[in-house]
């Protein structure tokens, strides 16, 4: 069973300089890169606070997802990147509504991210 690179323009492409892919498949199994706030359509960090790069992060997230016919129903686990623990509650609130139940595991880490983003989020799907 080989290993198939996932690539979408419905989500941010990495850029050229930066070795990874949106996603890789192998079998059933889908693994999506972190993905940040960056909307797609302008290749700009989205404006606003938490809440508004939880949103953008899980869209380009399903992008990829969908993009190899999936949907949050395929989501295993996601994990969550981000840079204060006082954003938890507004981002755990923009995510429970977008994802919606039943909800996937989930890790919630704080981590040091590039200037201007709040949120990184990565998943791992089963795909039928």
């Amino acid at each position: 069973m080989s290993r198939t690179v996932v690539s979408t323009d419905a989500a941010p492409r990495p850029p050229a300089t930066i070795p990874l892919s949106q996603g890789v498949r192998k079998g059933n199994i889908l693994q999506v890169s972190g993905q940040t706030a960056v909307d797609p359509a302008t290749g700009k960090v989205v404006e606003g606070g938490v809440a508004e790069q939880t949103e953008q992060c899980l869209r380009n997230v399903l992008a990829i997802i969908e993009a190899e016919g999936g949907s949050w129903e395929d989501v295993l686990m996601l994990r969550v990147y981000l840079t204060d623990t006082a954003q938890f509650a507004e981002m755990n609130e923009v995510y429970a509504r977008v994802v919606g139940e039943p909800f996937p595991a989930r890790t919630t880490v704080y981590v040091g991210l590039p200037a201007g983003l709040l949120c990184e989020i990565d998943a791992l799907a089963v795909l039928d």
